[in-house]
């Protein structure tokens, strides 16, 4: 393994775990998740300027993503709707949401990380399918989720 995949695997991981742990964290959860972000975006960026290409988008599990979708909403309550550049001016048509956004990531990095330690994948294959899904899907939620919290905590609403 490279030290890019490492800091990337390690970062998922931690990633991941904090989201598992939710529930017995209180508040807490949510500082976690704003320092691990910046760390996540870092080591997959770290890995963007590789130039193999390929890796698998993948395929929504529909259920588990509500779910934990659901969980994730009621938690965090008024904190979980933004802006995005395109909604009307009215509180309602703020169509941003951070449950949404922490959902994808998560499913996203779980689905590699299962993957190393259920099916022994090489962690080329896995990378390769982090740095896909990261163009194609979740790295917009990275995006959209740092910039959403960077807002939350600025005015101290966390």
């Amino acid at each position: 393994m490279t030290r890019e995949f490492e800091n990337l695997h390690r970062a998922a991981r931690e990633y991941c775990d904090i989201i598992e742990a939710v529930e017995n964290d209180g508040q807490g959860w949510l500082r976690r998740v704003i320092q691990i972000l910046p760390q996540l975006h870092a080591a997959v960026s770290a890995i963007l300027e590789q130039d193999e290409s390929g890796g698998d988008l993948l395929e929504a599990d529909l259920e588990v993503r509500f779910s934990l979708f659901s969980k994730l909403h009621q938690l965090l309550g008024e904190k979980d709707a933004y802006w995005m550049e395109y909604d009307l001016g009215h509180d309602e048509c703020r169509s941003g949401s951070l449950a949404d956004d922490l959902t994808d990531i998560y499913c996203e990095l779980k689905h590699g990380l299962r993957m190393l330690e259920e099916e022994n994948a090489e962690p080329d294959a896995v990378l390769l399918n982090w740095r896909e899904g990261y163009k194609v899907h979740w790295g917009r939620h990275l995006l959209d989720a740092e910039r959403h919290l960077y807002e939350l905590s600025s005015r101290g609403n966390l």
